[in-house]
């Protein structure tokens, strides 16, 4: 398991976000060298975790419990081959592009120490937005990318230090719930039914995820009403 790729992105004018500046950091290309990774500061006024990373709409992106978005590289090969296009590194407007890690179905809490000193914390998974669609360019892409529930990873800052590409990423610690990514995904999605299965991951999930989670399971009970 290792990084292939380390990307960053600039603010960038575009007509299809919905940055009221017009302005997104979605277009992230692989760097060269190290990049220095920390706590970024909480959402709405922290952007990345990731020096030199931008992220333009801090009340969507970006925060402690967003500093950092990984993707498969397994996955976006996937996505090649359906959309019959090339995706580079950073396409999916992710930091990491990994290989060998099922990113997806990483359990909420689990946690990655990228050598030698960096240790990442699973949150939740990434929601698509319109900005992601316009610059994939793609036609229902939300739709898409929701549906096939792959979203990769959003990751907290535990221990901060510096990555570069080809770094060795070591799963050292996972939770013994059955809380995944891909099951919070789908939870705060399209089967809203399964948030009270998100409970066991406790504080590790995302503050939303979890606030959702609770909510529903006061009103409908902690069982899954399907």
């Amino acid at each position: 398991m290792k990084l292939l790729s380390v990307n960053l992105g600039r603010a960038k004018a575009v007509p299809y976000t919905d940055n009221p500046e017009g302005v997104t950091g979605i277009d992230k290309r692989p760097v060269d060298g190290p990049v220095r990774v920390a706590a970024p500061g909480p959402k709405g006024v922290g952007g990345s975790g990731l020096a030199g990373d931008a992220v333009c709409t801090l009340e969507h992106h970006g925060g402690d419990d967003q500093a950092v978005y990984a993707m498969a590289r397994e996955d976006m090969d996937a996505w090649e081959r359906e959309l019959g296009r090339t995706l580079s590194d950073g396409a999916f407007g992710e930091n990491l592009t990994t290989q060998g890690l099922d990113v997806s179905g990483a359990r909420i809490g689990e946690r990655w120490r990228i050598e030698p000193e960096v240790v990442l914390e699973v949150t939740c998974g990434r929601i698509p937005c319109r900005t992601f669609q316009g610059h994939l360019d793609e036609k229902h892409w939300v739709k898409r990318f929701t549906q096939r529930g792959a979203p990769g990873a959003y990751l907290r800052v535990i221990e901060p230090g510096e990555i570069r590409a080809g770094d060795p990423v070591e799963i050292v610690h996972r939770p013994d719930h059955d809380v995944t990514v891909a099951l919070q995904f789908r939870a705060v999605t399209t089967e809203r039914t399964l948030l009270p299965r998100l409970l066991p991951a406790g504080e590790a999930l995302h503050p939303e995820s979890l606030r959702a989670a609770r909510e529903y399971a006061e009103k409908y009970g902690d069982a899954d009403p399907a």
